[in-house]
């Protein structure tokens, strides 16, 4: 019997017309030079400006086209990137890509002598005859719209990705938590990026994540991008004018010389409370040998990688509002408006009072910062976190998937200051001191949008 030639035309159209699910993933990758110039503050003005530049810093994205608009991932080798600066950076990049801010996500990796840029905190100084002290806003703004014009260049270069690759390593002697608790349970010693008490760098290593995730994606049997997660400060010595991107910045280096012509993005998991101090006793011999140990646990990961296909219909991007109650401290804006009104008083307060003052106003304002959360395929999940975040946050989000290979890239928006967990607010020390703007509930709050995001099981809680 013929066929009649409806179904020949039919089989036809199907014959031409790829499925969904086909469709490929396909990607960019841009960078740019994010080096202040010399004299510009560093570290949001708490350290002496620049005065030699060791190694340039650089801004690092990702863009990611599926099914839907595109997604666009960036690190930037600062200490931080606040408030109405963090909007910005997310809404012109948005606008350079064609795709809405929601759908960028932009992450400082925390070095120390680096720029902290807060467009809130700098016009409320500005408004009070203290423009340019916490950072050089010139060379700020020609960093966001040179990235924006790469971000845009590289719209006009995408690239199919075939295969998906994920691998973990181990990182030995890095990484140590900075809480260091007595016998009666409170905070006894803090532990910073470098300690030379002997006795306290003998305590334990503590509560950290040991292990250095990576997510690849390929052409074929050609790597395109790595992009690495590590959970730790990354400050070997600061604070001498030297403009550095530090040891995760030496670390990035290695493997990209490792694995030629292939862009390696790192981003810095939740190291709020994790640095290098039981490891480290700030000479500048150390850099190099943090540095190497963390190249040595990215290329364990990079060897265990394990590969398999991916499409355009992989990836997902699901966001969600947490809201971050303010601490006490912070919740007098008349209080802190005198402080910062005040002439006679210390430079560095009232730089602290705006930028106090600057979240207050934000959070007023109701807006607070979107969390994000990366799909690739059924089992890779990667969280998209604000602030100086606790490494609990990064431990629990994998409880709450264990099936999944679970990344967080935290210092997001940069506002908040350090975010503690419930408990840590009655153990006193210095991150939940008055440098964290957030009040002990935040924990329900951001557990509760990363359960959201990861739809997964509700009784999971951090350590």
């Amino acid at each position: 019997m013929r066929m009649p030639w409806a179904c020949w035309l039919l089989l036809f159209v199907f014959s031409i017309t790829p499925l969904r699910g086909a469709e490929p993933l396909r990607l960019a990758t841009f960078q740019v030079d994010a080096t202040p110039p010399l004299g510009s503050p560093l570290c949001e003005g708490a350290v002496p400006p620049a005065k030699e530049i060791v190694d340039r810093l650089s801004a690092r994205g990702l863009i990611l086209v599926g099914s839907g608009p595109p997604v666009c991932l960036v690190a930037v080798d600062w200490v931080g990137i606040a408030n109405a600066s963090h909007d910005r950076w997310r809404e012109t990049l948005a606008g350079a890509i064609g795709t809405s801010a929601d759908r960028v996500a932009v992450h400082a990796l925390h070095q120390h002598d680096a720029p902290g840029i807060d467009e809130s905190s700098e016009a409320l100084l500005a408004a009070r005859g203290m423009r340019g002290q916490i950072y050089n806003a010139e060379s700020a703004e020609q960093v966001l719209r040179t990235a924006a014009d790469a971000a845009r260049a590289a719209m006009q270069q995408l690239t199919p990705a075939t295969h998906l690759g994920v691998g973990i390593g181990v990182v030995e002697g890095v990484a140590s938590n900075r809480r260091i608790l007595g016998a009666d349970g409170r905070v006894q010693h803090v532990r910073f990026s470098s300690c030379k008490d002997e006795a306290v760098r003998a305590a334990p290593e503590g509560t950290i994540d040991p292990r250095v995730r990576l997510i690849s994606l390929w052409s074929q049997d050609r790597p395109l991008v790595v992009l690495s997660y590590y959970a730790t400060h990354p400050q070997s010595y600061y604070g001498q004018g030297g403009v550095s991107a530090d040891f995760v910045g030496m670390a990035r280096a290695l493997r990209e010389a490792a694995v030629p012509g292939v862009p390696h993005i790192h981003f810095n998991g939740a190291g709020g409370n994790v640095a290098a101090g039981k490891y480290n006793d700030g000479s500048p011999a150390m850099r190099p040998i943090l540095a190497e140990r963390l190249a040595v646990g990215m290329q364990r990961a990079w060897e265990a990688t394990e590969r398999r296909p991916i499409d355009g219909a992989a990836l997902a991007w699901n966001t969600t509002v947490a809201k971050m109650p303010l601490r006490d401290i912070v919740q007098d804006e008349s209080a802190l408006a005198r402080v910062l009104d005040d002439a006679a008083a210390p430079q560095a307060e009232r730089m602290r009072a705006a930028r106090d003052l600057a979240y207050c106003l934000r959070v007023r304002e109701g807006k607070h910062p979107v969390i994000a959360c990366l799909g690739l395929g059924p089992d890779i999940r990667v969280l998209h976190m604000p602030g100086e975040l606790f490494v609990e946050y990064q431990l629990a989000a994998q409880q709450m998937a264990p099936q999944a290979t679970v990344c967080m890239a935290a210092y997001g928006d940069y506002g908040a200051g350090y975010i503690g967990t419930a408990i840590a607010y009655s153990q006193g020390g210095y991150e939940t001191s008055p440098v964290s703007r957030t009040a002990p509930e935040v924990e329900e709050s951001l557990m509760t949008a990363m359960r959201q995001l990861l739809k997964a099981d509700a009784t999971a809680k951090p350590n």
